[in-house]
């Protein structure tokens, strides 16, 4: 009778011990994910506050969409036409779109005929762009061989 009563009580206490064990590892489970949340709370709040300070704190200009004017998409589409049409209509062939000038867009896409006709019309192939380069630094980047050989007869070297 005294060894089944051992082995009850020994049961009884692996049973005691493994519930033990469980109820260490939810409870230890359930600080870990309750750490985790506080913390991202606090990350949360903490960029929330840091963005509204920076737009009450700073004047930000919101700009909606920045386009490029026909007339320039007309020289990058390479488009004579319409570009000898606008130039007729009183389009300014030396008018910057996007900090650059329409002889810069055709040097930089090498449109040779459209840069012929601008410069025909007056381009001055000496403005700079919002980079500080001229029509000519494009068409060298661009590899655009025969755009710089009329800027260079043009301009000169």
């Amino acid at each position: 009778m005294l060894k089944h009563e051992t082995i009850k009580l020994n049961w009884r206490l692996i049973s005691v011990h493994y519930c033990t064990h469980q109820l260490k590892s939810i409870i230890m489970k359930k600080v870990i994910l309750t750490v985790s949340m506080v913390a991202l709370t606090m990350g949360s709040t903490i960029m929330a506050s840091e963005t509204q300070n920076l737009l009450l704190n700073d004047n930000i200009e919101l700009v909606s969409r920045v386009d490029i004017s026909s007339f320039c998409k007309a020289v990058i589409q390479g488009d004579l036409e319409t570009v000898e049409r606008l130039i007729d209509l009183g389009e300014d062939v030396n008018q910057k779109s996007l900090g650059m000038t329409p002889a810069m867009f055709a040097a930089r896409y090498n449109k040779v005929d459209i840069l012929k006709v601008l410069i025909t019309n007056g381009a001055d192939l000496n403005m700079q762009s919002s980079q500080g380069y001229t029509a000519k630094r494009y068409a060298e980047l661009s590899n655009a061989a025969e755009a710089l050989e009329v800027l260079e007869a043009t301009v000169g070297s």
